[in-house]
């Protein structure tokens, strides 16, 4: 029941971060007198509708999106001579880029207050003080770095050496150890395959245990399998100005992230089908049926309630950055291709003005319906590309 709560609020909350960004796009463009004749939820046959003044507003068949119809949204399409007037092609180039950017606008923002909200009610998360204490063993050398245990895998370094939860190591192939840090640089300076004593102090014993591992090999790295217990994490809550601060370094760090995992998507393309598909940023990369999948997971999983909001909230974080980052590039049918379309105007414009000639108007959207195909059908491509990976292949929340 959990997870099937989590999927329903990701899709909700799916929705919920389109239509803001069309929302953007609407109040913008009735701002500036543009008309606008249509605002929906989804696509397909409608279900309900109603209307306000000259807008329809209502909710289709196809919950995977949404829209909203601008007249005269380009030179292309046929519009009545009494609505010419107010044609979005007919605009200033800055109004229309305004109402171009504001679906980016609407995401980012929404992004932003939500991560302050976060700040202010949940709090800031407190990562604690990682000990060379062991909180748990993990069972098998994994595949990858970032791959979970799969059949038939054999088991871990740690698990065969009888390493058990509570004890706390205290030196390592005969390099003392004060801390997790110490731990993971003795670790780091021997090689797979090695085998080293690892001494701890277990609850009960009356002196040091001593534990031969023979290190495993995980992407070429020495692996022992233990994770380490974390103490004094918590949530702080914080003021609106530090919220704010939290926030826009939330919004930087996500976006960092979105360009290292697009950098990374052409080379773990081939490994979206493997038990490798998590081992590099790019495999990370899923479609809405999988970050439906992960918000399942959240629900479910057995961590606190606190926990839980957090998680699902950075979800819809991302999602929306996501969406603002998208939308941005400068490819139509994407809103950053739209705005290219009017910077290249403007600046054709500026050359022949420059030149003493009269303004060429708008650009011929024909020439560039080819490169537009091409574009969708390469997002379509690879989003289903990305489906059928999160169906046979899911992504699994880090435990």
């Amino acid at each position: 029941m959990a997870f099937f709560l989590g999927a329903v609020a990701f899709v909700v909350a799916l929705l919920a971060s389109v239509m803001l960004h069309e929302a953007g796009h609407l109040v913008t463009a009735k701002r500036f007198g543009m008309k606008a004749t249509q605002y929906f939820v989804g696509f397909g046959p409608t279900l309900w509708s109603t209307r306000r003044g000259e807008t329809e507003y209502g909710v289709k068949a196809i919950p995977l999106g949404g829209f909203v119809k601008i007249v005269g949204y380009t030179p292309l399409e046929e519009i009545d001579a009494a609505d010419r007037p107010r044609a979005f092609y007919r605009q200033t180039a800055p109004r229309r880029a305004i109402v171009i950017g504001a679906g980016v606008v609407a995401n980012f923002l929404f992004a932003f207050l939500l991560l302050m909200v976060m700040a202010m009610t949940i709090g800031v998360r407190e990562p604690g003080t990682v000990t060379s204490t062991v909180d748990e063993v993990s069972p098998c050398v994994p595949a990858g770095a970032r791959v979970g245990c799969g059949e038939g895998r054999p088991p871990s370094p740690a698990a065969q050496a009888g390493l058990r939860a509570g004890d706390r190591v205290i030196a390592f192939g005969g390099t003392p150890v004060a801390d997790w840090d110490d731990l993971t640089r003795a670790i780091g300076r021997a090689e797979p395959g090695q085998t080293v004593r690892l001494v701890v102090r277990r609850p009960g014993a009356d002196r040091p245990v001593t534990l031969p591992v023979t290190l495993a090999d995980v992407d070429g790295e020495p692996f022992v399998g233990m994770s380490a217990k974390v103490v004094g994490a918590g949530y702080e809550r914080t003021g609106p100005l530090n919220a704010a601060v939290f926030a826009a370094n939330g919004i930087g760090r996500i976006l960092t992230a979105v360009g290292e995992v697009a950098a990374d998507v052409p080379s773990a393309i081939p490994k979206l089908f493997s038990p490798e598909r998590e081992s590099t940023p790019g495999g990370q990369v899923g479609s809405v049926v999988g970050a439906t999948d992960v918000s399942g997971q959240i629900f479910a999983s057995e961590t606190s309630a606190r926990d839980k909001i957090a998680l699902f909230l950075s979800l819809v974080v991302s999602l929306n950055i996501f969406l603002g980052a998208l939308n941005v590039l400068p490819l139509l049918p994407l809103d950053g291709g739209h705005l290219a379309v009017v910077g290249y105007e403007r600046a054709r414009a500026g050359f022949n003005r420059i030149r003493g000639r009269p303004d060429p108007g708008t650009v011929d959207m024909t020439k560039l319906l080819p490169l537009t195909y091409l574009v969708v059908l390469l997002l379509v491509g690879f989003g289903v590309l990305l489906i059928l990976a999160d169906l046979f292949n899911p992504l699994q929340l880090p435990e």
